[in-house]
């Protein structure tokens, strides 16, 4: 069991995003821009669902990786903090899943 949370994470994003390492993937992949990150973290999610599928447990657990790190990135890149998506968790879990869905608005 290891103690690294998503907290940690993010904070190593937060440095890196800022750095001036030019060897720095966090960085190079924020100075492409928001799409970029997006389509990245994109392409996570489906590798991801394609291992789940394929009961590749140790493939998924890599690719769930990826796919909270380069989420992690694109909330930073859309300058939304960690802290505001753990709160909406939270408001969120208060109430069953079924409570919680029917309590959004309708499209």
């Amino acid at each position: 069991m290891t103690d690294f949370t998503l907290a940690d994470l993010d904070a190593i994003i937060a440095r890196r995003a800022s750095s001036d390492d030019e060897m720095s993937y966090t960085r190079k992949l924020m100075g492409k821009g928001i799409a970029k990150c997006a389509q990245k973290l994109g392409e996570e999610a489906v590798e991801a669902a394609i291992a789940a599928v394929q009961d590749d447990k140790k493939e998924l657990t890599g690719e769930a990786a990826d796919v909270l790190y380069h989420l992690l990135v694109v909330l930073k890149a859309a300058d939304v903090p960690l802290q505001d998506v753990m709160t909406e968790l939270a408001r969120r879990t208060a109430q069953t899943g079924l409570e919680e869905k029917s309590s959004r608005p309708k499209d």
